[in-house]
């Protein structure tokens, strides 16, 4: 294959991309929409909600899969394939189907929400039900890239440290930690945005309340079956600088772990 086919393809692709987001873009631009007290207040739910959701998520996603992937990477034990599979179906489950099955699982009538029902909590159609949804679908994402970058750890290194007198906390935190450091803002930040657009998991087990359970796919989706589509492009701008701005920073965050700065 030749450099200009090589180029060629690969600014197809590019441009496949680049399109939408520009036409989106332009679009909201050009709509001559303002920002009425009704579309400041969307926001100001919408978005304060999904910050804090996903900012709860990704503690729960890091303390959690962290010791996941630690194991999964440097441990062999019987049924190690199936909790691998069990890890990754999210990422393969329509979020429909993953809906669903939280709400069979923990809604007031379900396997386990029953139970908790009887003790006068409630889980389905609140706050706690969208960082459930969150969790469950960006979960595998962070898992998988900590997995990858505890694997490539060179354990001779570890092991070095360890004759030196290094205590395994002392390994973990001044060796390992550092090499596997951009393996895990990787795997946070795909966790992040997975958490950030969450959609169909959410709608299906949190409903779609504004200020409890309306994040901001929610919300876009809301005004958008209202008809009101100005301000659906207004929000959807607003989605997208925020998740540019917080990629961006982690990825020049990342590159400054990497060259030890």
């Amino acid at each position: 294959m030749s450099e200009i086919t090589v180029w060629a393809l690969a600014l197809v692709l590019l441009l496949f991309l680049a399109i939408p987001v520009g036409a989106l873009i332009i679009r909201a631009l050009g709509t001559g929409a303002t920002w009425d007290a009704r579309t400041y207040d969307t926001l100001r739910q919408a978005l304060g909600l999904s910050m804090a959701t996903t900012a709860t998520t990704m503690v729960i996603v890091v303390a959690l899969g962290t010791p996941l992937a630690y194991v999964l990477a440097r441990r062999r034990f019987p049924g190690a394939a199936a909790i691998e599979a069990l890890v990754d179906l999210p990422i393969v489950l329509p979020p429909a189907v993953a809906g669903i099955a939280l709400l069979v699982a923990f809604g007031r009538n379900g396997l386990v929400g029953r139970w908790l029902a009887d003790g006068g909590v409630t889980v389905g159609f609140t706050t706690i039900a969208v960082v459930m949804a969150q969790v469950f679908v960006s979960a595998p994402f962070y898992v998988i890239a900590a997995r990858g970058g505890f694997a490539r750890v060179d354990r001779d290194v570890e092991a070095a440290a360890a004759d030196l007198g290094a205590t395994p906390s002392q390994v973990f935190r001044t060796v390992t930690l550092p090499l596997i450091a951009p393996s895990l803002i990787a795997g946070a930040v795909l966790a992040w945005a997975r958490a950030l657009g969450e959609f169909g998991a959410t709608i299906m087990f949190a409903g779609n309340f504004p200020g409890v359970t309306q994040t901001m796919p929610l919300a876009i989706y809301g005004r958008f079956g209202a008809g009101d589509l100005s301000t659906a492009l207004l929000l959807s701008v607003v989605l997208l600088i925020a998740s540019l701005m917080v990629l961006l920073g982690v990825r020049i965050a990342g590159g400054r772990v990497r060259s030890g700065v």
